[in-house]
């Protein structure tokens, strides 16, 4: 259940029991526990009840521990290869795409790692950020990490999280660069997208659009 609320999409007891193929009574005993855990909040609309993760700190626990609940490789089928290649974690990129974009900042010398689990951004970086219109100073402000490194379940390397990392995310889905999936945390690069990260990274960041759906 905590896996499909992944997506930040606050969902019913009833889809979770479904996603979870528990019934109805063992999901509310279940989504119970969660919430005096502080795992879940909990949404009301009329005589509706909808769930989602507390915060992005919990997500991004729940993103980690894939890392030792899952096999060493990952192994790839038809039906889970987009969820690899370009998902979300809450309100950040994972998969490969997440992956190879945090590397290409790196390489650029845009964010430098610092410690281990902080990213800082170096000077070029802002400037890049800036370009993207990401406001910087009020990110620092907030009351959750700026940069943080998350180690991706499937890829086993680092991707981006944080503010910033959801920053960069919301970004990409604002300027198209990026399309969601619906029902679903996996999200396409667009063309634009494609082109937008060759035009900054060139080979360094190698890069798909994802099949006709993407487009």
């Amino acid at each position: 259940m905590l896996t499909a609320l992944l997506d930040a999409r606050p969902l019913s007891a009833g889809e979770l029991a479904r996603a979870a193929n528990v019934s109805a009574q063992s999901a509310s005993m279940h989504l119970a526990q969660l919430l005096a855990g502080g795992f879940l909040r909990v949404l009301r609309e009329g005589r509706h009840r909808f769930y989602r993760i507390a915060s992005p700190d919990i997500a991004h626990a729940i993103e980690a521990l894939g890392t030792i609940s899952t096999a060493q490789r990952y192994p790839l089928s038809i039906t889970n290869r987009d969820l690899c290649y370009a998902r979300t974690c809450y309100d950040h990129l994972a998969g490969e795409l997440g992956v190879k974009l945090s590397a290409a900042l790196e390489h650029h010398r845009l964010l430098l790692p610092r410690g281990e689990e902080e990213y800082e951004v170096t000077r070029r970086g802002e400037d890049l950020l800036a370009r993207w219109q990401i406001d910087l100073e009020s990110l620092r402000k907030a009351r959750r990490p700026f940069a943080r490194r998350c180690l991706d379940w499937t890829e086993r390397q680092y991707h981006l999280a944080g503010a910033l990392g959801a920053a960069i995310c919301q970004r990409f889905l604002d300027a198209h660069w990026i399309r969601r999936e619906k029902q679903s945390r996996i999200v396409h690069l667009t063309p634009a997208g494609e082109q937008e990260l060759i035009h900054l990274f060139g080979k360094t960041l190698r890069v798909q659009v994802q099949g006709s759906s993407g487009r």
